[in-house]
């Protein structure tokens, strides 16, 4: 196994995590901001280290990413289905970045890792992509409406008496601990989904044959991911913070305590991989309806939700022509 291609695909894979961390940074903090709750730079430097803090926390989704979506192959061919699967996931992140679109990079990277291996002829898991991806993307969402709405109408139960300035005020407050979680929880999920590409490159080079993760790629894939979330999404952050509903401080903190708990849940009780982006979107969505239906802007919605529908067949066709490129040029 050549070395250098080995490097080469673990370089591209913490740059992944560095584009993932920038792309879904506005999914921690774009309430905090656009409430107020705090300013962009310290939201920014309070999630950067709490990602670094939640990558350590597990690594059961690291596990369910390494094995049982795509048949580990050796040699060459493997390595090269690996980077070109990270490849689609890294375009697609920059192309849906660009626009403001905040769609998943998680899915953007299994979409690569199918799309690359069926390029390949390499043996995919169906059943494992159905329940480890499919089942979670599409319950996740619908967890986090649920939740966030029943979260919400509980605020407005519980302080329905309140003082609406002084109430806010302490939600102000409050925000901060609920961004410091999602921030947590976002470290938990995305960071792992690289150690387990990392681990796969190890496993492919035979440079181990576990699916254990070495501590120094615990150690690059958070701070990758840290680093990248201190580069910032400001266009996302727009998408999510202002355009889906104008949030008050008790709707930012509802949101986020629903998307965080989701995301502890998945990760600790069933070790799912599951994305950040739509769990906060769909949280927001659910929170706002409490106000009236009418008050989430469901176009805007809508444009996010066919995103979401579009990330893995899209990230999966352009990981499988980087794939076909690069056997055309190397054989």
């Amino acid at each position: 196994m050549d070395t250098f291609a080995l490097i080469v695909t673990v370089g591209v894979a913490l740059f992944f995590t560095y584009t993932n961390g920038f792309h879904d940074s506005a999914n921690a903090i774009a309430t905090s901001v656009s409430t107020r709750a705090l300013t962009p730079r310290a939201a920014l430097a309070m999630a950067a280290v709490m990602n670094l803090a939640g990558a350590f926390l597990g690594s059961g989704v690291a596990k369910t990413v390494s094995k049982g979506l795509i048949e580990t192959p050796h040699g060459d061919s493997g390595m090269a289905i690996l980077f070109a699967a990270l490849v689609g996931a890294i375009v697609w992140n920059l192309i849906t970045w660009y626009y403001g679109l905040p769609s998943s990079s998680s899915h953007a990277l299994f979409g690569g890792l199918v799309g690359a291996a069926l390029a390949g002829s390499i043996a995919v898991h169906w059943w494992g992509v159905l329940e480890k991806i499919v089942i979670p993307m599409v319950l996740s969402p619908l967890v986090g409406l649920l939740f966030g709405y029943l979260v919400m109408c509980a605020i407005m139960w519980v302080f329905r008496k309140a003082n609406p300035h002084r109430a806010k005020r302490g939600f102000r407050i409050a925000q901060t601990v609920s961004a410091a979680g999602m921030a947590l929880g976002h470290g938990l999920q995305d960071a792992q989904k690289t150690m387990g590409v990392v681990v796969m490159a190890l496993t492919i080079a035979d440079v181990q044959q576990h699916n254990e993760i070495p501590i120094w790629v615990k150690i690059a894939s958070a701070g990758m991911l840290s680093l990248g979330t201190y580069a910032g999404g400001w266009r996302i952050m727009r998408t999510l913070g202002r355009r889906i509903i104008e949030l008050d401080p008790p709707q930012g903190f509802a949101a986020e305590t629903t998307a965080a708990s989701v995301m502890y849940s998945a990760s600790f009780m069933f070790h799912a991989p599951i994305s950040t982006t739509h769990v906060i979107t769909s949280a927001i969505m659910g929170v706002g309806a409490t106000k009236r239906v009418s008050a989430v802007r469901w176009g805007v919605a809508k444009n996010i939700i066919l995103g979401w529908f579009i990330t893995m067949p899209a990230a999966a066709i352009v990981a499988a022509l980087i794939y076909g490129a690069i056997k055309l040029v190397f054989g």
